[in-house]
């Protein structure tokens, strides 16, 4: 009988899709693990395919391909520790998302995902058939419980491996971020250790897919709750955890304990992450957007140069007889203290060509926000042609205030291939706005110090498409917008709701109504990293066509 057992956590970075290179990864860790002298490699829940796959996962050729590059990383990975790695496996007509345990060359066990999510962001009861619960399957004489992610949140899995044998909990996830899921999953992962009094490690994906970011942040607790391993946030990384038997079963030594960043640290680090790798799991090195002076530009510009460096980061200046002196002074400030590439070109010429073409079908009329639109599509012209040219993806900078309500042109200024800011309301904006001016990490690839100039935050936000233009023109304050929103969006709170807060009816109706009739833009609207539990998209699905409004 053993005394010592020595798991590897491998919290590392998957592409879906991409087979070929998740099994590279997963190689390059066994060896690792084997060099560390490993009874067992942990890998993230569904690590061959990368996660979420989508509708990907229910296409026979993908389900062929994905099995053979699990049995061939099986017969490569023979000679060494055991591998544990998530992946989709057909069992008769059923597909189940699994974990899969290789030794000896072979797949030994199969263990099936129970409990599918199938909220928020999650749709697994839609692709997967669940499993039976499982039980522990052994590695060295060690009998192993895995949960799978959300087999972990609810006592039914862990309660059955408790009572079947299991001695060590590793629980593979594919767990996004969202503000404050460490704090989550920490809750649930402690209820599940003090049920079983077995120690449980938490193995977690990191990286970029899509709108979704996973954070990592692995860990392992002891019986009693006790934390004894805390892996970094956003990072790959590996870390081989020594477990040794007691009298009271098996307990984990204490390793590494990384400090967790705050939330608005981890926040800038998801919208770091999300578009770093969605640009570069596209193929995409460079950057551009419109610099026009305001925050949420400057912000972007500063995420890009923090991610992909300066040198890759495009800013242009797309000025009109309406674009204020010191919006173009701020633009070029920006783009200096970041020490990116700035480009201005004019659009008056443009403008007035447009309206040329147009004076015979539109002659009888006045100028109103047709015009203004006008100009906003112009300048998305301008950098789609500019992004088409060099190969630069071009990124919008709409925050989700003005999602929300569709202060933003379709086709203009939403133009772009992702959204840095996209989960992020205006107040937020301005707070992340101050935490990057005070802090720099080494990750970051831009200069520290005050890259945001200080007038850029004080001014009042225009979108400067008409003369002494601002926001507060057509929105209320945004303190008060975004409260509303939070109350109409984060918790679905009735109107009734927020007029009992002390918020004017006719202001949370107008807010109410903007957001139901902008639901077609964020349809169309670019990607962009989720930070919230309720971030648009799959997290909050409404019809494009709603005549409902709450009356109460």
């Amino acid at each position: 009988m053993t005394d010592r057992f020595r798991l590897t956590m491998a919290q590392l970075n998957a592409t879906v899709g991409d087979l070929t290179g998740n099994a590279a990864k997963a190689r390059a860790a066994f060896a690792a693990a084997r060099d560390a002298g490993a009874d067992m490699l942990a890998l993230p829940e569904m690590f061959i395919t990368g996660y979420q796959t989508q509708d990907l996962v229910l296409k026979p050729a993908f389900l062929r391909d994905c099995r053979a590059a699990i049995e061939q990383l099986a017969a490569d990975c023979a000679d060494g520790p055991t591998i544990g790695i998530g992946g989709p496996w057909t069992e008769g007509e059923k597909l189940h998302n699994a974990w899969l345990i290789l030794q000896g060359g072979q797949v030994v066990a199969r263990v099936y995902k129970h409990e599918l999510p199938h909220k928020q962001l999650f749709d697994e009861l839609r692709l997967f058939d669940p499993g039976p619960i499982s039980g522990p399957y052994v590695v060295n004489g060690v009998r192993i419980g895995s949960p799978i992610c959300e087999d972990a949140w609810w006592p039914a899995v862990t309660e059955t491996l408790a009572e079947t044998g299991a001695e060590i909990l590793v629980v593979p996830n594919g767990s996004p971020y969202h503000r404050d899921k460490l704090d989550l999953r920490m809750g649930h992962m402690v209820a599940r250790v003090h049920e079983s009094g077995l120690p449980l490690a938490y193995v977690n994906m990191v990286g970029g897919q899509d709108d979704q970011v996973y954070d990592g942040a692995s860990f392992v607790l002891n019986p009693g709750g006790h934390k004894v391993v805390q892996m970094a946030p956003f990072d790959e990384g590996l870390v081989h955890v020594d477990f040794t038997r007691t009298p009271e079963g098996w307990r984990a030594e204490r390793g590494e304990m990384v400090p967790q960043p705050d939330a608005w640290e981890q926040d800038y680090r998801a919208m770091c992450v999300g578009l770093g790798d969605y640009m570069r799991k596209s193929g995409f090195r460079k950057a551009l957007l419109g610099l026009s002076g305001g925050i949420d530009s400057a912000l972007v510009a500063t995420i890009a140069a923090d991610v992909l460096g300066p040198d890759n980061v495009r800013g242009v200046r797309m000025p009109s007889e309406y674009s204020s002196q010191h919006s173009l002074d701020d633009a070029e400030a920006v783009a200096r203290r970041l020490g990116i590439r700035l480009d201005t070109i004019p659009i008056d010429g443009p403008r007035f060509a447009v309206a040329e073409a147009l004076s015979g079908v539109m002659a009888g009329t006045q100028p109103d926000v047709t015009e203004e639109n006008i100009q906003s599509r112009l300048r998305g012209l301008l950098l789609m042609a500019i992004s088409n040219k060099f190969g630069e993806l071009l990124l919008s900078t709409g925050n989700k205030s003005e999602v929300a309500v569709g202060y933003a042109t379709i086709y203009g200024d939403m133009a772009g291939g992702y959204n840095p800011l996209k989960d992020l309301y205006k107040t937020r904006v301005f707070e992340t706005f101050r935490w990057r001016n005070a802090n720099h990490r080494p990750w970051m690839k831009a200069p520290a110090g005050e890259v945001i100039p200080p007038g850029v935050i004080s001014k009042p936000p225009s979108a400067e498409l008409r003369p002494d233009q601002t926001d507060q023109d057509s929105l209320p304050p945004y303190e008060v917008l975004d409260a509303i929103l939070y109350g109409l969006i984060e918790r679905d709170q009735s109107v009734a709701d927020l007029v009992a807060q002390g918020f004017d009816r006719d202001t949370v109706k107008k807010v109410e109504h903007l957001i139901y009739v902008s639901e077609w833009k964020r349809y169309q609207a670019a990607p962009g990293p989720r930070v919230s539990p309720r971030a648009f998209w799959l997290d909050r699905r409404y019809p494009l066509v709603n005549r409902w409004r709450d009356n109460g």
